[in-house]
């Protein structure tokens, strides 16, 4: 499409709620508006650029594109976005200018991007940044943009980034999931093992944290209580709690004996302690508070807060800032003034405009530059009572507290300690108490009762050992004379680490500093383009849709509870030990935030000659790192995991083995003196292993090729088994039963039933001798050897007949983020 001669405007839009707040500022017959609706194009299976590339087969890894072909998408309720496409198509024609008016960030960004190159446009681009949508905001979003006038050629550069963060997971999520699950997978296992870029160093985080849980042996640790009488009669109890805590009890018993026969000055300390309101939200600390107050799964949580901002009460919600820019003090009485009218209980903690309190500096709310998006606020525009339902007016509550608390006074405890110091043959220790009284609330008036949620814990941490306190202190004077009455010994327990909920996870990726202890690693994931936003995993916009497919691919389960704790599977500690030793880079969370940072600086280029050669280079390493993580595939053998702990609905869907499997697993347990195990007979999955592991192929038989096409094959196992039983009973075998899997497997089915029944007594074992085939039946055509060519045999897709294993999807696995 060449550049058009007429001078009219178009503006594109992501969703028409956006399109329909703005249209009022387009009075001019040279506007026009379209919509999008979500991404329009969609990436074409691969299946449909080659015929080779629908089954899952090794041979054809790894697939490399040097672009993505696209196709028009579906709607939710499947309908071709074709028409839409072709629409805009027509609007462009006569366009002198486009102005990009999706959501602000790199998905708004390719939104509008990617149907403008499809169709060939080569107009100007201009970049609307709405952070929100009341018409202060919208006014000043095209002040802005005024001001910007490269503000198109800027946004390519996000475009391009969020591009080559398609291309990557495009690629790894296909040849990735294919290589893995055809190489490395367990043969218990019929549902694919998916790979991607986020989801598997993710999915290493929580399973670091599984095996530190696992390992973890609770360890017997001491504090020494000292109870000591003043003079006037004050009675009270001091602590020696040490923040390294007294593992040794000899140690515990030498400070108790000691500090037993103390006697001296009591130290009275008096304090005010300043406690400032918490940070504002960014879309994954909104989410984790959610779930903590609310049970909010992300993802709703997520839908929520982008609906209140379709309908302009919130600014812009997939931000990653806990900051707003200095610049925008000005508007905190107006938000404040309007939220009150909704939250009247309120009022009277609005101090006037002049009392206002605005924290500058990355401890406080307010920054020079917050990033691409500020944090989450309430706006000028208040919902009406029932003109939204009671969960998207819970949320807005929740943030227009947080904007009201973060603009009142700091919180003043009144703060008194009594301490001593005992002399000991280890040195002076110290014993302490501390009680607070609340002198001023300050913001936490605004929350009453729930101001102390607002102090979160590190996820993945033990939780820290409190400073002991005491409801209540006796009136004791500062240096008042006291002996000890009494000293003992307390036993209290070490605790394992707390498992990372379902709301945290999002705040874990997007904050993996806090998840490493090694001072470089910290260092390495610190920002210096924005310090207060450090490297991590994903994207706001994309963290809280990864546990939904480490759920999907049974990696993690979840836990009871509220907000329910991640526990990881066998399966998923299987899978990431399996990419750790072929392909270690791939668990490594902090070497992945490392490789993202690299795409971060795809989108701060300046120009587009500069974006496009840095994402060029970016997609020449992706392909490189296709290419060795198949390669390395290549050279793996398959994991070896317990049968038992696999998940009914991973093994086959719960479909029973044949007869001649269970003959043969009987068979074979009686001859090695094994004990079946429990869910054999009902389970193939299980039965199948089970033959895996103790019917091993010969090795005259075990490097023989396997054919690509044809019907598919029987496993050397099968083969034997069939040439046994078919001298056993005096038969002749069929001679397809070499070739021909459904063949070999009616075979079986026939022979091995007139003997399954009776081959077992009570306790699981065979009666029956004389008969010891070498290898057993294996429905998933797999050979026990585990030759190249016999692997290269499943990924050929099988037949539709009753036993094969179920054919894999042809289509690649979505991109993984």
């Amino acid at each position: 499409m060449t550049a058009p001669s007429a001078s009219r405007t178009l503006f594109f839009f992501e969703k028409p709620s956006a399109m329909r707040q703005l249209q009022r500022f387009f009075k001019s017959p040279s506007t026009i508006c379209v919509s999008a609706e979500g991404h329009l194009l969609a990436a074409e299976e691969p299946g449909t650029v080659r015929d080779e590339w629908k089954s899952w087969r090794f041979d054809t890894l790894p697939i490399v594109l040097e672009r993505i072909p696209v196709t028009y998408g579906t709607s939710r309720s499947g309908q071709s976005h074709k028409p839409k496409v072709e629409a805009i198509k027509q609007a462009l024609e006569g366009a002198e200018r486009v102005i990009i008016a999706t959501d602000p960030g790199r998905e708004g960004s390719m939104i509008a991007w990617e149907v403008l190159e499809h169709l060939g446009y080569r107009g100007r681009v201009g970049r609307l940044k709405l952070g929100a949508l009341d018409e202060i905001s919208i006014r000043r979003a095209f002040t802005a943009m005024a001001k910007e006038p490269d503000s198109g050629e800027r946004d390519y550069a996000a475009y391009l980034e969020a591009l080559c963060r398609q291309y990557e997971d495009y690629h790894l999520g296909l040849n990735g999931t294919r290589a893995i699950s055809l190489r490395l997978r367990p043969p218990t296992f019929r549902e694919p093992w998916r790979f991607g870029g986020v989801q598997t160093p993710t999915l290493a985080i929580l399973a670091d944290l599984e095996k530190r849980i696992r390992d973890f042996v609770p360890q017997d640790y001491y504090k020494i209580a000292l109870t000591a009488a003043t003079g006037s009669g004050a009675e009270i109890t001091l602590w020696h709690a040490p923040k390294d805590k007294i593992l040794d009890k000899q140690i515990a018993e030498i400070i108790q004996q000691a500090s037993a026969s103390w006697s001296g000055p009591l130290g009275v300390e008096q304090k005010d302690v300043r406690r400032s309101p918490p940070r504002l939200f960014s879309k994954d600390t909104l989410a984790r508070r959610c779930a903590k107050r609310f049970g909010w799964d992300p993802q709703h949580t997520a839908k929520l807060a982008q609906d209140l901002y379709d309908q302009g009460y919130l600014t812009y919600p997939r931000t990653e800032s806990e900051h707003l820019p200095e610049s925008q003090t000005g508007d905190a009485s107006a938000v404040i003034e309007s939220a009150i009218r909704l939250l009247s209980d309120l009022a009277s903690l609005v101090p006037t405009a002049g009392d206002l309190v605005f924290r500058k500096g990355n401890k406080g709310h307010y920054v020079k530059d917050p990033g691409e998006h500020h944090a989450i606020v309430p706006l000028r525009k208040v919902p009406q009572p029932g003109s939204i339902s009671a969960e998207h007016l819970r949320l807005w509550e929740l943030v227009a507290k947080s904007f009201l608390a973060a603009h009142l006074p700091d919180g003043i405890d009144a703060r008194t300690t009594i301490a001593v110091q005992a002399p000991t043959p280890l040195g002076p220790k110290r014993f302490s108490i501390s009680g607070s009284v609340i002198k001023s609330p300050g913001w936490r008036a605004v929350y009453g009762a729930e101001a102390d949620e607002e102090n979160e814990i590190v996820p993945g941490k033990a939780r820290p050992d409190e400073e002991p306190t005491t409801g209540r202190l006796p009136p004791i004077r500062d240096k008042e004379p006291g002996k000890a009455t009494d000293a003992r010994i307390e036993t209290a327990k070490t605790e394992p680490p707390r498992r990372i909920t379902r709301g945290e996870l999002p705040v874990v990726m997007g904050r993996l500093i806090d998840q490493v202890e090694d001072p470089a690693l910290k260092a390495a994931l610190e920002n210096p383009a924005n310090p207060t936003e450090p490297k991590g995993l994903g994207t706001a916009a994309t963290r809280d849709t990864i546990l939904p497919k480490l759920q999907k691919s049974q990696y993690v389960d979840l836990l009871k509870g509220k907000d329910p704790p991640i526990q990881v599977t066998e399966v998923g500690l299987a899978f990431i030990a399996a990419v750790r030793r072929v392909f270690p880079s791939y668990g490594d969370p902090v070497g992945r935030a490392m490789f993202e940072a690299e795409l971060a600086e795809i989108g701060r280029a300046v120009t587009r000659n500069e974006a496009i050669h840095r994402a060029t280079s970016y997609q020449e390493r992706t392909r490189v790192r296709v290419q060795e993580l198949i390669g390395a595939i290549a050279q793996s053998e398959t994991v070896a995991i317990d049968p038992t702990t696999v998940p009914v609905s991973f093994a086959s869907a719960g479909k029973p083995p044949t007869k001649a499997m269970i003959a043969f697993a009987a068979s074979l347990a009686a001859r090695k003196g094994l004990k079946l195990p429990r869910g054999l007979k009902s389970n193939a999955a299980i039965c199948r292993t089970f033959l895996d592991q103790h019917a091993p192929a010969r090795p005259s038989e075990a490097g023989e090729p396997r054919p690509q096409n044809g019907p598919r094959p029987p496993s050397e196992a099968m083969v034997r088994y069939a040439r046994a039983l078919a001298e056993e009973h005096g038969v002749e075998c069929p001679p397809e039963i070499t070739t021909n899997f459904a063949v070999c497997r009616a075979f079986l089915d026939e022979h091995a039933s007139h003997q399954a029944t009776p081959a077992e007594n009570g306790n699981g074992r065979t009666n029956r001798k004389n008969r010891s085939p070498a290898a057993g039946s294996d429905r998933s055509g797999k050979s026990h050897a585990g030759t190249p060519a016999t692997k290269r045999s499943i990924a050929a897709k099988g037949s539709s007949t009753r036993g094969h294993a179920r054919a894999r999807p042809a289509t690649p696995t979505p991109p993984l983020r």
